[in-house]
């Protein structure tokens, strides 16, 4: 996602161009005619949240959103890991659409053979049309052991319907375990709070067990907060060496910078596993540990989401997620709408898909074999 906020800028309204002061009387016009027309039963409330996520969507910028106090709650809850639905990541595309960032591992969405990059058209027959992300997933999300279908386009062509029965999800952050080979692989689900803590544990254990080479498995890691990805990074990097920076235009607003702690995998043989699921913090951390680490990309094209979001919290409870800038790698590459091209691409094929074949993890382990 980004960062969290703690302070405005005068210098960075005045380059949206909007004035200092707005101009309402229009706005109110609306109002009245609402209000004097509409039949219907409506609450200022409904109207409050109207205006302001109106306000957020008037960007189109599918990043920036307006979030009331229960869909905020509900996102600092996906962003912890903490959900009750299926276990899909969600985002509107350029298009507006919303799309599946990466089913969790694991989750019924997993099991229902909901993919990355597959479009929701419909939720229970209603459509996504018009929602924003956070709309989508608060239609999808209930009670454990009710069910929810979707109706998703795949590739562009193939209308395809799921039933799928929700659950509690809670997932950690990081998951590892040591490979055949004395190989440390570390899965990373997504950028929480919790995220450097469990790392750090995970690559001292490594480090116990004499592991001289590492995976690091962000396939399907949507993102999250860059300060766990600079935290991660550090795992491989000495403080003070640069992961990102943050760019509006051609100035360089904000540096994140490995700060502390112990660079535990540092001058470790690694290999940083991607596909299309892969986005923002993890292209982060993937291009910081290819540039200042020499790791090596293996699996598929990312995601390609380029750009920093900070989260604005407002005093009734409800906060402002907006697109602050862009992100950058060490040696400048931004990815926004492109993608991180593997090193070595590696595809799996829908029978591998099937029979849990994990030709990207076997490519990687390859590939560390012959550096030996």
């Amino acid at each position: 996602m980004g960062q969290r906020w703690h302070g405005g800028s005068a210098d960075y309204a005045s380059r949206t161009g909007l004035p200092q002061k707005f101009d309402y009387t229009q706005v109110d016009k609306v109002y009245q005619s609402l209000k004097d027309n509409y039949n219907g039963k409506l609450t200022e409330q409904q109207v409050l949240d109207g205006l302001k996520h109106g306000l957020a969507q008037s960007t189109k910028d599918p990043y920036t959103e307006f979030f009331t106090a229960t869909e905020a709650e509900q996102f600092s809850n996906d962003l912890q890991g903490t959900i009750s639905g299926v276990g899909a990541k969600l985002e509107l595309d350029q298009n507006g659409s919303v799309v599946v960032v990466a089913p969790i591992s694991g989750s019924p969405a997993d099991a229902a053979g909901i993919r990355a990059k597959d479009i929701i058209v419909a939720v229970d027959g209603k459509t996504t049309s018009g929602m924003t992300a956070t709309e989508a997933v608060l239609k999808i999300r209930g009670k454990k052991g009710t069910q929810v279908k979707l109706t998703i386009v795949r590739d562009g062509k193939d209308q395809l319907d799921f039933t799928i029965t929700r659950d509690n999800i809670h997932v950690p952050s990081v998951e590892s375990k040591v490979l055949d080979g004395n190989i440390g692989y570390m899965q990373v689900s997504q950028f929480s709070d919790d995220t450097d803590e469990l790392a750090a544990k995970a690559a001292r254990e490594f480090q116990a067990q004499g592991v001289k080479q590492v995976i690091l498995d962000l396939r399907d890691n949507p993102g999250g907060e860059v300060s766990a990805a600079v935290g991660l990074s550090g795992l491989w990097l000495d403080s003070g060496e640069t992961v990102a920076q943050q760019r509006r235009g051609s100035v360089v607003s904000e540096e994140y910078r490995v700060s502390g702690g112990e660079p535990v995998l540092k001058g470790m043989k690694t290999v940083v596993l991607m596909n299309a699921g892969s986005a923002s913090a993890s292209e982060i951390t993937a291009l910081a540990l290819r540039d200042q680490a020499h790791a090596r990309i293996i699996g598929e094209k990312s995601y390609g989401k380029g750009v920093v979001q900070q989260l604005i919290p407002f005093d009734d409870g409800g906060s402002l997620k907006v697109t602050v800038g862009k992100w950058y790698s060490p040696k400048g590459t931004n990815i926004d709408k492109k993608g991180i091209t593997p090193d070595q691409t590696v595809k799996p094929s829908d029978d591998d898909i099937k029979n849990k074949n994990d030709v990207q993890l076997q490519a990687a382990q390859d590939w560390l074999g012959w550096q030996n």
